[in-house]
């Protein structure tokens, strides 16, 4: 059994620093940089990349809302259309410096707020998914598992990558509990630990029409921007290994 482990990296701005991406990148199997829309900027960018590249790991481009602020968490009422344009743009910026460093673009993982409207919204998935196509067919689209984002990437004959989240508690119909609701971040490495394992060997249970569907996970994110990301990517990665689960990148 085999499983990607992701976590979105780059996230620092000029003075601002954010993450613990060195100590954390050695623990996964792909990275997810910034594009400098929610976060990021163009030598975070250049610097993030280069660091995956010494070590192995394949480099996606993390799209998101323009929204510095609000580090992209802010829904914005953008049109397809812009969404498209948006994403379309802030992959060729990534695309460039991973060919400038000599190697390609693995995947596309849009962030925050972008990221669930579009698991949400079949407009702006579709928008997402044709931003990806676009660009490049081979690239992997990564969206939350069972969204209407991998339903439209799969539609338009892009690879997709079902994303699960260890941190996260899940609603009974296979969807993230908002943010806003009491625990709906795990804080606990033990919880998060035995989470990561039943997804990557079980997959996600979702609860439609009164009948359970099971999703399966092909990658697993770490989030990059909690306090002690590197401590819990290091407890993840060896709970996975503990019970057989290989880390492979996505593909």
């Amino acid at each position: 059994m085999r499983i990607d482990l992701n976590c979105d990296l780059g996230e620092s701005f000029g003075r601002y620093e954010l993450g613990e991406d060195a100590e954390v990148m050695p623990l996964v199997s792909s990275v997810n940089v910034a594009c400098g829309m929610h976060a990021g900027d163009p030598l975070v960018m250049e610097r993030t990349v280069r660091l995956a590249v010494r070590l192995g790991r394949a480099i996606g481009a993390h799209p998101g809302y323009p929204d510095l602020q609000g580090f992209g968490r802010r829904e914005m009422n953008m049109t397809p259309e812009e969404v498209e344009a948006y994403v379309l743009y802030q992959i060729g910026a990534a695309w460039g410096m991973a060919r400038a460093s000599g190697v390609e673009l693995a995947h596309v993982k849009p962030h925050g707020a972008l990221y669930n409207q579009a698991a949400a919204q079949g407009p702006l998935a579709e928008a997402v998914a044709r931003a990806v196509r676009r660009f490049s067919p081979s690239l992997i689209l990564v969206g939350l598992a069972g969204s209407a984002l991998t339903a439209a990437g799969a539609d338009l004959g892009l690879r997709v990558a079902h994303e699960a989240f260890p941190d996260r508690a899940y609603e009974a119909d296979g969807s993230l509990r908002s943010r806003r609701l009491a625990g709906a971040v795990l804080s606990e490495p033990e919880a998060v630990c035995a989470q990561a394992v039943r997804l990557a060997r079980e997959g996600i249970q979702r609860l439609e029409a009164g009948q359970v569907r099971v999703i399966r996970v092909d990658t697993l994110c770490i989030h990059g921007d909690h306090p002690g990301a590197a401590r819990r990517a290091a407890a993840v990665r060896a709970a996975l290994e503990a019970n057989g689960v290989t880390i492979r990148p996505m593909g």
